[in-house]
């Protein structure tokens, strides 16, 4: 593996909720930006809504480089937002708060999104995980990306953390999956024959005045308009930062088998669009407690049979990443559920949506510490 190849960046969208009221705060996160922005420079950035506030690693040469990094990440802007009297959550979702309460940021981009898409973005209150993959081959990315798509339903299965919406218990692992496809352009996409066919559909969407730039597209999967990077945009943000390190791993280990299928001219079966849909809407109902369908068999099998067949498949090549540690972490979430599971326990037990809240906060900061020893302490509060 040459150095460039295969690298790894996460962002993660952070909610700031008080935690006396447990409700998302919009008016400070901007004094949060400021100070972020003077310690970590560019890794940190606003987003749309204004109880938001994202973070994104350097670029990692493997996954402890990653888990070092968004792991001090959150310790940090945590530290940040405390002084102000607050907290981060990461979910997906957020069990009581309205979007109709949040404020959008002042930024002209933002206020030329809302005026295209009206109440569809200004109710894009969600919160997500991306992971970037280096891929500098342009075309190998689209032919990577094409196959990765069949696995796209069983990650985001093991990445769930929205049950909840505006107070009610939606029924749904993934709410937020539901709310990010009323824009345009989201879900799996289709596969592409080539780099060039992909170039001509995003420069005929520009032509036709569709999107200003390709980052107005916004699959599952796309290779990333301006790094040369294939981005895995389905999943839900997890709770606990390990969770995430495992997922970041897993989707790196995707990538590498599939590349290395394409060196020994060997291929991955493409399927249909429409089908991966089908496994992607069983991910967001039931998550990891729920069956897809094995298109090859044409039979359901449960979620956690198939994502452990995926670790199968990429296992041989877990120790040449050195993320085998990582990887096998997949196993704990299979045992122990995902966000969404424990928030809908806790809501079951206490019949609280704050002590949901009081929990994500918990979870959150699991394994972080409170104060980063690093190259940038955070001073004392």
């Amino acid at each position: 593996m040459t150095p460039e190849k295969f690298t790894l960046g996460i962002e993660e969208e952070f909610q700031i909720v008080d935690p006396q009221t447990r409700e998302l705060r919009s008016h400070v996160s901007s004094e949060i930006l400021e100070e972020g922005t003077r310690i970590l420079g560019e890794k940190v950035k606003p987003e749309m809504i204004q109880s938001m506030i994202e973070v994104g690693t350097g670029i990692c040469a493997n996954v402890q480089e990653a888990r070092e990094d968004i792991t001090r990440l959150r310790a940090i802007m945590s530290a940040l937002a405390r002084r102000k009297g607050l907290a981060i959550v990461a979910a997906s979702t957020h069990p009581i708060s309205h979007w109709r309460d949040q404020e959008i940021f002042d930024d002209a981009r933002y206020k030329l999104l809302v005026d295209e898409l009206q109440m569809v973005a200004s109710s894009l209150l969600i919160f997500g995980m991306h992971v970037h993959v280096g891929m500098p081959d342009r075309e190998r990315a689209i032919h990577i990306m094409n196959a990765a798509r069949y696995f796209l339903p069983h990650v985001l299965a093991l990445s769930t953390s929205s049950p909840f919406w505006l107070g009610f218990n939606t029924g749904l692992k993934s709410y937020r999956s539901e709310v990010f496809k009323k824009f345009p352009r989201t879900d799996i996409p289709d596969h592409f024959d080539s780099y060039s066919s992909f170039e001509r559909y995003v420069n005929l969407l520009i032509k036709t005045n569709c999107m200003d730039n390709g980052k107005k597209i916004w699959w599952d999967v796309r290779p990333h308009p301006f790094f040369p990077t294939l981005e895995f945009r389905i999943c839900d943000i997890p709770t606990r930062v390990d969770d995430t390190v495992a997922i970041t791993a897993l989707f790196q280990a995707i990538v590498v088998k599939l590349d290395r299928l394409i060196e020994k001219n060997l291929g991955f079966r493409l399927y249909r669009r429409m089908l991966v849909q089908e496994n992607k809407w069983r991910a967001v109902r039931y998550g990891l407690d729920g069956k897809m369908i094995d298109f090859g068999k044409q039979k359901e099998v449960p979620v956690r049979d198939l994502i452990r067949e995926l670790l199968d498949f990429v296992d041989d090549v877990l120790d040449d990443l050195g993320s085998r540690k990582e990887v096998e972490h997949i196993h704990t979430i299979l045992e122990r559920g995902t966000s969404a599971d424990e928030q809908l326990r806790v809501f079951a037990e206490t019949g609280s949506l704050p002590a949901v809240v009081d929990r994500m906060m918990e979870r959150t900061m699991e394994n972080v510490p409170s104060e980063w020893k690093g190259d940038h302490v955070i001073p004392a509060l």
